[in-house]
């Protein structure tokens, strides 16, 4: 019976389309975008900022004036990764500074050095 059923299952096996397992998109992280960033200003309040652009991924105690907002993004069906990092320094409990890769668009940068990178 199993001779049979063999040459059949192999049959309906070639003719189905090639199936893969399911990928999901991983997604890491703060999505921040430019028009998030738009809404910073200068002397801005940390619960401010916080609504603006939510709890932030690293918060360092040892530098407690600083803010990291990291996002990281692997599309389904390519090796194409989107990674993006922000930091947000204060002073005095007030905006002072927001430093990345997405920040140029909008205008305010800061070189490396003034990071503190």
């Amino acid at each position: 019976m199993l001779i049979l059923v063999a040459p059949l299952l192999t049959t309906a096996c070639t003719a189905l389309p090639s199936l893969t397992p399911y990928r999901i998109e991983i997604q890491q992280g703060n999505y921040v975008t430019r028009e998030m960033l738009a809404q910073l200003k200068p002397g801005l309040t940390r619960d401010q900022v916080r609504f603006v652009l939510g709890t932030p991924l690293v918060s360092d105690i040892f530098h407690e004036e600083r803010w990291d907002y990291v996002f990281m993004r692997r599309r389904v069906n390519s090796s194409e990764v989107e990674y993006h990092r922000i930091a947000v320094f204060f002073e005095g409990g007030k905006l002072k500074q927001v430093t990345g890769d997405l920040v140029a668009a909008v205008g305010t940068t800061a070189s490396p050095k003034e990071a503190g990178e």
